[in-house]
């Protein structure tokens, strides 16, 4: 995949942070890191909540909603869709329409939840015609698998410019359902992409997964919520065979959990400065996938409280490596653990997260590229890496436009003085007031740019 030197303006959303800055320095702070923090609302449950609540008969309330550019630009697609949707804070006030939408021309900015979710629930819109935009990274995110297994459905969807990627042209129809088998191997957006839409087609759908998924824990999220806005769907444990029977959604009231995957950002910076953070409303009952780095933090010798409201890690004076481990249910954090690694006692070997070379960037390669710039020894594979523990030197690194690389790699400077990170503010994708954050927490933040 081509790696992303310049951002896309035009994905940047109104919530967007540190617009103008183009340039950040991270660097240590002179006390030690305690806190508790309460960590906004999920990213993978906003979406697929805001899309069943407008796709429902009659209002709903969603509360503790993330408000970033991906949660902007699935809010924007729904109102130009015909959704009224109010927002009062961190609650969404979403009237849905039980799916009669608009004719309308779509932006999704660089959301793959929206651009693997949305199509569905468009092409079980009986009537109507949409063209659907995205970023210059989403236009490079492969969506085939989706887009094959909706037209086997009855969708009617043409691809505008290159074949199997965005931007798209649909039109409604008769989605008849049916059986149809589709592979979770690049995404596991893709099988939640047509399990959304189901309960609006007019048969029975029966989903067959035909390899493997990547990560299952994010399937097990949307069959869960939409059971909460009343779908009737069955699954067998193994995620190898869905059935969705033709039952629409319902309003709900619903309140959503904080972001597992943003909180192990402030987990792992506790973790790599010996530091505590207490992370308020998360607990290890949660279904997302990245609440597992908690037993990796255990393994590197820092200490878990499992408390019934929150979760809380003490660091370690030295962090412990000499580990091999499979990211793949994970894959989000594999990013925030080849950060800290360099920190390790022994080197620390990540696997099997070959799919998150298809992400915002080719991330794997990215993460490589960064940390020899910083001077640590790296070995790279098809489906991983492996880092060796080391000192790393002050560097400027390339965020490529990619909300993970750019988090990640902020960890580094609670070490090391004067990590500088270009186009900081990609990560509005997922969380904007990040490095705010971090300054809060006491880390020296210094930014430069047009303003």
């Amino acid at each position: 995949m081509e790696e992303n030197h310049m951002f896309d303006s035009k994905a940047r959303s109104p919530w967007t942070s540190l617009r103008g800055i183009e340039r950040i320095t991270v660097s240590p702070g002179k006390q030690r890191i305690e806190a508790a923090i309460t960590i906004p609302g999920s990213k993978s449950l906003t979406n697929r909540a805001l899309i069943m609540s407008a796709l429902a008969d009659g209002k709903s309330q969603i509360s503790g909603i993330l408000k970033s550019d991906d949660s902007y630009w699935c809010i924007e697609a729904l109102k130009k869709l015909g959704v009224n949707i109010k927002l009062q804070g961190n609650t969404a006030y979403v009237d849905g329409n039980g799916g009669g939408w608009s004719t309308a021309d779509l932006y999704i900015g660089s959301a793959g939840t929206i651009a693997r979710f949305l199509p569905g629930a468009l092409a079980a819109c009986r009537e109507g015609e949409w063209e659907l935009e995205a970023s210059q990274s989403m236009r490079k995110r492969p969506v085939a698998p989706l887009i094959d297994a909706l037209k086997e459905l009855g969708a009617e969807i043409d691809y505008l410019a290159v074949k199997d990627y965005y931007p798209l042209r649909m039109k409604g129809a008769e989605m008849k359902g049916g059986e149809v088998s589709l592979s979770g191997a690049i995404s596991s957006q893709f099988i939640s992409g047509v399990l959304i839409a189901a309960p609006y087609f007019n048969e029975t759908t029966t989903v067959t997964i035909k390899d493997e998924i990547v990560q299952h824990a994010y399937v097990y999220l949307t069959l869960d919520l939409m059971k909460e806005f009343g779908a009737d769907v069955q699954d067998d444990n193994a995620l190898q065979q869905i059935v969705i029977n033709p039952q629409g959604y319902k309003a709900k009231d619903i309140q959503l959990e904080p972001d597992a995957s943003a909180a192990c950002y402030f987990l792992a910076l506790a973790a790599v400065t010996n530091g505590r953070i207490r992370i308020n409303g998360l607990t290890e009952k949660t279904k997302q996938p990245d609440i597992q780095m908690l037993e990796v933090f255990e393994q590197m010798g820092c200490k878990v409280t499992r408390g019934t409201t929150f979760i809380e890690l003490e660091g370690a004076a030295q962090l412990k490596g000499d580990f091999v481990i499979s990211m793949k249910e994970m894959s989000d954090q594999a990013l925030t653990l080849a950060a800290i690694a360099l920190f390790a006692d022994g080197p620390v070997t990540i696997k099997e997260i070959a799919h998150i070379r298809h992400h915002e960037s080719d991330r794997i390669r990215v993460i490589c590229k960064a940390l020899t710039q910083l001077g640590i020894k790296v070995e790279e594979f098809s489906d991983g890496l492996k880092v060796y523990p080391g000192t790393p030197k002050s560097a400027f690194l390339n965020t490529y436009d990619d909300h993970r690389v750019a988090m990640a790699l902020a960890l580094i400077g609670s070490r090391t003085e004067g990590i500088q990170l270009n186009d900081p503010g990609c990560v509005s994708k997922t969380f904007p007031q990040y490095f705010a954050w971090l300054e809060e927490l006491g880390l020296r933040i210094t930014k430069q740019g047009t303003e």
